[in-house]
């Protein structure tokens, strides 16, 4: 029995085309809520980038599982580390890159660039304030939005040992504390809630979503994510622009 639901934001809740929830995933919410299941956020967004929904959740997990939450209590907090971020902050002023980080509340850019921009339009945020990136080195970041090619990854990789890069987008990754993972945010709120592994479900489209769907009693992959992250479902629905929600809920809930 499915007593709990998680879901990705982009690609997944949200069309890379409309930007908006369609109307079968709010039917398919309505029915999750009508069989007693609780749905969960679990995206790679801080808070202040979570837009508003007409769908609505218990818990959230959020910057690929660095902070998990209910309303009411902070399950999970697991920051970079800080020497990690300085050498991230070292390298990055050297060559360059274009760098977000996700503190608690906020969100910081810094040397903003072409690609950059485009990757704000394409996810359809707010630029965030501009600092100089020596200021970056007194926040506490949950995440680290880095602009660079995956030629990079293993480089970076190596430089940050206590880190791991989950990329799901060709222009960026994130960079995060390496035990951090959607999963480990799925396992505080189930231990949270007293609900079991196995009464899970998942849905999601990118590569941070994999350890998602492997560790979901049910991983569900959207027909539109790559088909590295579609080995690691359970199953496999219709694309986001084809109700793909819906369409596995209709299956599981008949």
């Amino acid at each position: 029995m499915i007593k709990a639901a998680f879901f990705d934001i982009d690609g997944t809740l949200l069309s890379f085309t409309t930007h908006r929830v369609s109307k079968g995933t709010v039917r398919a919410f309505e029915k999750l809520h009508q069989a007693g299941v609780r749905t969960f956020l679990s995206t790679g967004r801080p808070e202040v980038l979570i837009p508003q929904m007409p769908v609505s959740f218990e818990g959230m997990i959020t910057m690929n599982g660095g902070l998990v939450f209910t309303s009411d209590k902070v399950l999970l907090s697991n920051p970079v580390p800080d020497a990690e971020l300085q050498r991230w902050l070292d390298l990055a002023k050297e060559r360059h890159l274009c760098t977000m980080i996700f503190t608690r509340d906020n969100m910081f850019l810094t040397q903003p660039n072409e690609i950059g921009l485009k990757l704000r339009n394409q996810l359809e945020f707010e630029m965030p304030p501009v600092v100089d990136i020596d200021r970056m080195r007194t926040e506490t970041a949950y995440q680290i939005i880095a602009i660079m090619p995956g030629e990079m990854d293993a480089e970076v990789a190596t430089l940050l040992p206590h880190c791991r890069l989950p990329r799901w987008h060709p222009y960026f990754t994130d960079i995060v504390a390496r035990d951090n993972s959607k999963a480990l945010g799925m396992e505080a709120i189930c231990h949270h809630f007293g609900i079991r592994q196995e009464e899970t479900l998942a849905f999601g489209d990118g590569a941070n979503d994999i350890e998602m769907l492997e560790w979901a009693g049910i991983g569900i992959a959207m027909g539109n994510a790559d088909d590295k992250v579609k080995a690691h479902a359970d199953r496999v629905t219709t694309d986001v622009d084809d109700e793909g929600i819906e369409n596995a809920i209709n299956q599981l809930l008949q």
